[in-house]
């Protein structure tokens, strides 16, 4: 697929009770939907909140005319993500870009990815500017060694939410994750090295949350490390 100014993007948003930082992260994206494209579209995948955050997002699709929103039921991250992804190529999506609701993600760093759209391959943020934090950054190193032992590949940081993908290779990528997965951007990662389809790292400013709580801690850092060895122990040979 080559580059073309009438390419559709579709950007997949997953969020879950961030009623305070929907608003601006809104605002933040709308307008690289707008410019990127013929029919491109911001998509927000609220999976299944219970504070104001879908009645929040009821308004501004009002406001803001490329943002559609679908409210599923709670099934965690890695399956809204998945959920979102099935959605925007079912829209017809050139290229799928996916980040995450908290506001973290600077849209000045997108163009980096889009101006390079055209060599295809999964092309992702590497956060080498980080201010999240110390438990964030020991889950990112935590996996990048679970997947360097498991499955033998060397990765910045796989499981980072800024990632553009061409439509018609994610579709294939996807077809090998199981259903629901907790960490379906870590074993997109992973498929599109083992693949040949080839990952390139682009250096990306990574802020602080926005609202809300972070509720990462020790025993959830533990728990993600031990559930993902064992898991991809039994992936690594489908794979």
């Amino acid at each position: 697929m080559t580059e073309n100014s009438e390419d559709r993007l579709i950007i997949v948003i997953p969020a879950y009770n961030e009623e305070s930082n929907l608003e601006e992260v809104v605002r933040q994206w709308h307008p690289v939907a707008q410019r990127s494209g013929k029919n491109s579209r911001l998509f927000i995948i609220d999976d299944g909140s219970t504070d104001g955050s879908w009645k929040l997002l009821g308004g501004l699709m009002r406001q803001y005319p490329c943002l559609r929103a679908v409210h599923k039921e709670n099934q965690g991250h890695g399956a809204t993500v998945l959920y979102g992804y099935r959605c925007a190529l079912a829209e017809g999506a050139d290229y799928v870009f996916q980040t995450d609701s908290d506001g973290q993600t600077d849209p000045a760093d997108f163009d980096k990815l889009w101006k390079e759209r055209g060599r295809g391959g999964l092309l992702i943020g590497s956060r080498v500017h980080r201010m999240d934090g110390w438990q964030r950054v020991l889950v990112t190193r935590t996996l990048r060694a679970v997947i360097r032992v498991i499955f033998g590949c060397r990765t910045e940081d796989a499981n980072t939410p800024f990632r553009l993908m061409r439509a018609d290779q994610l579709e294939q990528v996807i077809r090998k994750i199981p259903e629901n997965h907790p960490l379906a951007n870590v074993l997109m990662t992973v498929i599109y090295i083992r693949s040949g389809m080839g990952v390139t790292y682009y250096p990306i400013f990574f802020g602080p949350r926005r609202g809300g709580k972070n509720s990462l801690n020790m025993k959830k850092i533990v728990r993600i490390g031990l559930h993902a060895v064992r898991d991809f122990r039994n992936l690594r040979k489908t794979l």
